[in-house]
């Protein structure tokens, strides 16, 4: 009797009702009727509680109470009472679900403007080195102003590596780059490392820091104060895309003259 007392416990418990709940509905059904007095002891809680307990109980009309003080009493409802008060819960739940698709549009639009770009600093060497393995990630081709001679210069060794991961990776680059002797002999190696460069007057056009674009990040990598940042925002790197367009273009006829 009692383990089947703790499946039924549990049951209305998982069904919606409180541990104290469960309890006095139980007394009060093995009761029949009770007044608080009879049914806090019949369920072992004190009168104060169990008068609580009755009147969420009513408000979940499985318990309805009969008579005033001090006479009053309590008596349950039909088990019945407990299927009817899920299908409420259900009906209620299903206007509440309509009700929610109806806002989330208007929710997913505040949710859009409210949404800050994110923007990450990484230091030293090794922060350098982070954002330019971030680069890795692209889905697209990069988009890039860069002066080979600062990259070079600023991770010896890492570069020619570098270019070969990002070949074997897929991911092609243009590359807007003052005119330099690293450049050129760069240059010589855009078919195998998946490069174009256009190749702009060194003297009016030297990039530091670079500054690479892809899916929604902006990478810019500060030779001079040795740090690294990404920028990621779908609105800036859209920008910034647009920006570089017009560049390369101009960059493009530059390079024909040089």
């Amino acid at each position: 009797m009692e383990n089947k007392n703790i499946d039924l416990q549990k049951s209305l418990e998982f069904i919606g009702f409180s541990e104290k709940e469960v309890v006095v509905y139980l007394a009060l059904l093995e009761l029949g009727k009770g007044t608080v007095t009879q049914i806090s002891k019949k369920a072992g809680i004190n009168r104060p509680t169990a008068y609580h307990v009755l009147s969420s109980l009513e408000s979940k009309e499985v318990v309805k109470a009969s008579g005033k003080e001090p006479k009053q009493e309590y008596v349950a409802e039909s088990p019945d009472q407990i299927e009817k008060l899920l299908n409420k819960k259900i009906e209620n739940d299903k206007s509440a679900l309509e009700e929610a698709r109806k806002i989330i549009p208007e929710l997913k639009s505040m949710h859009n403007v409210t949404d800050r770009p994110k923007v990450f600093f990484y230091e030293g060497r090794e922060g350098i080195e982070k954002v330019y393995e971030d680069t890795l990630t692209s889905h697209e081709p990069i988009r890039a102003y860069a002066t080979p001679d600062d990259m070079h210069a600023g991770l010896p060794g890492y570069f020619p590596e570098y270019y070969k991961r990002r070949a074997k990776a897929g991911i092609s680059i243009r590359a807007i780059a003052p005119v330099t002797e690293i450049g050129i002999e760069r240059r010589e190696h855009d078919k195998e490392e998946k490069r174009e460069i256009a190749f702009v007057p060194a003297d009016k056009y030297y990039f530091s820091p670079e500054i690479n674009i892809y899916d929604n990040k902006v990478m810019i990598a500060s030779w001079r104060e040795k740090l690294g940042i990404i920028i990621e925002s779908a609105e800036i790197a859209d920008a910034m895309k647009k920006i570089y367009e017009l560049a390369w273009s101009e960059a493009k006829r530059l390079d024909k003259e040089i």
